[in-house]
């Protein structure tokens, strides 16, 4: 069993930025895929990025390339989320997850094992 839990969501201006952070408990993820999501209200949740149990492969959706970067530490259990020049379309509740699969599976938020509670993300213009 993991424990997920996301912070550093927050209210921002368009073109401002924010890192979120995303806190492991109860087991290890370092040989884990790890991944951020997003879901803007009446939409599905959206893949945002993922990043390998290294570190040394991250992909993202087309939408927050060049703006967003995810990164983790896994002596500190931990993965990342900067996002730069936030956009309104960008606001949502933010979601980490984690999957003990293989990196083929890494945008499908039906592949993964585990969930944090989500942190809000409201960008204003």
């Amino acid at each position: 069993q993991v424990l997920l839990v996301e912070s550093g969501g927050g209210l921002v201006q368009a073109g401002g930025s924010l890192r979120l952070s995303c806190a492991a408990s109860g087991s290890t993820i370092s040989s884990s895929v790890m991944g951020w999501f997003r879901q803007a209200p009446g939409k599905e949740r959206e893949f945002v990025a993922a990043i390998s149990w290294s570190g040394g492969s991250t992909y993202y959706q087309d939408s927050v390339k060049g703006r967003f970067t995810i990164s983790r530490d896994n002596a500190k259990n931990t993965v990342y989320l900067q996002m730069n020049a936030l956009k309104p379309e960008d606001t949502a509740v933010y979601y980490c997850a984690v999957r003990y699969g293989n990196w083929l599976g890494r945008s499908n938020p039906r592949l993964y094992d585990y969930w944090g509670q989500g942190t809000q993300v409201t960008v204003s213009s």
